[in-house]
């Protein structure tokens, strides 16, 4: 009965977002209660182990007592104030220090903000700001690439290459285009091209665009280190040493979207560091607090913090919850127990090796056309294994996929016919083989009912034959 009231009150009251308002009223939705370690528990009494840490957030795990500890202390001392009118505090102030020192060495501001998009809303403002103090008010362009996902208000879905979002969002932030993703089994592994060639073909694609809309009329590069929730496209090795030699030709700022890979995601504190890059403006924001309370921000480079204090005068943009003090507490425990308990390199020397080990046995399944992994970021692309391609949509396979890890104790993503995973980073390597041994069992289901789906659609054609 409990279940049923949540779910009628749901039903009555609660808009969620990226929902189908129609078909989740009729289904009825999931009512999550609590939560330890990697695994969450629903009012029905499944425990289920979340591959996807929330929303790529919950880096720590859930049920971290310290960082509750945190939040209680803050609230008691000073439970709210803003960073306006020449005003801070402690805990913004803290934080501030201790992102800088973890960030590359020439990044030693940060811009505070509630949230990703928020960040990636402050990044659009900044960096028209920026040019407009250089001089340049022309340089006003920002290149993304198709299908990046950088937030959902106007101006990230705006930087973002999503075409849903796109159909819905309109009119679009002017001034913004995009560019060809580095997605090689996406875009069908292309005939006579290993990865590497593709690789640098996209880049050679951005230095294309810099040249057709002007040097003197681009402002910035964003890219996310890897594609989140376009489908935790790794790209080919060869993608990210060509793009830094195309924007070194050019005076182009570059702004690595870490909303997920930041971190410790892949091994290092921030993407940008995993493949040498040294980006002017990184959004951050998810695993910042593990999730526990909602934080973002904008570390800014030498080259544009100098440029906005000493030429700028008042920056005419930000947030009431900008550097919230409990906020900005519980994300300042988060990074030091991160420290302390060494949770970034055991990603890039212990726990992210043995997932890649692992997940890279589910290439033999006759449903899997490619696995991929990096650090504790992992996707698995569906295919008929009939004729190695993608399944016909009418089909749904990722979202059945999806449904039946749901039901067997596993939350996996699926983008399209992509499932992706973006575990804990605490997690296991006993907890990683039930991942591995509960995705294995939902692909051995999710094949069996596809093909009780193919052979339900097939039928009426036949019967039509027939007669």
């Amino acid at each position: 009965m409990q279940t049923q009231a949540y779910r009628q009150l749901d039903r009555d009251h609660h808009l969620h977002p990226f929902t189908d308002f129609k078909a989740l009223a009729e289904e009825g939705s999931r009512i999550v209660t609590h939560a330890e370690g990697v695994y969450i528990h629903d009012s029905e009494g499944h425990r289920i182990l979340d591959a996807m840490a929330g929303l790529w957030c919950v880096n720590l795990g859930y049920g971290r007592e310290e960082l509750v500890e945190a939040a209680t202390a803050q609230l008691r001392e000073l439970p709210y104030y803003n960073n306006f009118f020449k005003s801070t505090h402690p805990p913004a102030v803290k934080l501030a220090e201790a992102l800088c020192r973890l960030a590359p060495a020439h990044m030693n501001r940060v811009f505070f903000t509630g949230s990703g998009s928020e960040a990636n809303d402050t990044v659009l403002r900044m960096v028209r700001r920026f040019w407009a103090l250089e001089g340049k008010p022309d340089k006003q362009w920002i290149i993304a690439r198709e299908n990046a996902y950088h937030g959902s208000t106007v101006a990230g879905l705006s930087l973002g290459g999503m075409a849903p979002m796109h159909g819905q969002g309109g009119p679009l932030v002017p001034k913004i285009t995009h560019v060809r993703q580095p997605y090689w089994f996406g875009e069908g592994r292309p005939a006579g091209q290993d990865p590497g060639t593709f690789g640098r073909e996209c880049a050679a694609a951005l230095e294309a665009k810099i040249l057709e809309l002007g040097e003197e009329n681009v402002a910035a590069f964003i890219a996310e280190p890897v594609q989140g929730a376009g489908g935790a496209i790794i790209p080919p090795e060869s993608y990210w040493p060509a793009v830094k030699e195309v924007l070194a030709r050019y005076d182009i700022l570059l702004v690595m979207d870490e909303v997920i890979c930041g971190f410790g995601r892949l091994g290092e504190w921030f993407g940008s560091m995993h493949y040498d890059l040294a980006p002017d403006l990184m959004p951050i924001a998810k695993g910042l607090s593990s999730g526990y309370l909602p934080i973002g921000g904008v570390l800014v480079g030498d080259r544009v913090a100098e440029t906005l204090i000493e030429r700028g005068g008042e920056f005419f943009h930000g947030f009431t919850y900008s550097g919230h003090p409990v906020c900005a507490a519980v994300a300042l425990k988060n990074l030091e127990l991160m420290q302390a308990e060494g949770v970034v390199e055991r990603v890039r020397n212990d726990i992210g090796p043995y997932l890649a080990e692992r997940w890279a046995t589910l290439a033999e399944h006759p449903l899997v056309g490619e696995v991929r992994s990096l650090g504790l970021i992992g996707a698995l692309e569906l295919v008929d294994p009939d004729t190695g391609g993608r399944f016909d949509k009418s089909l749904g396979a990722g979202t059945l996929c999806r449904d039946i890890c749901f039901e067997l104790g596993l939350v996996m993503r699926s983008v399209g016919d992509t499932m992706i995973i973006s575990p804990p980073l605490v997690i296991s390597r006993a907890e990683i083989d039930e991942l591995v041994s509960l995705a294995r069992q939902a692909l051995d289901d999710t094949e069996r009912r596809l093909v009780a789906r193919k052979q339900a659609a097939e039928s009426p054609s036949r019967e039509e034959s027939r007669s």
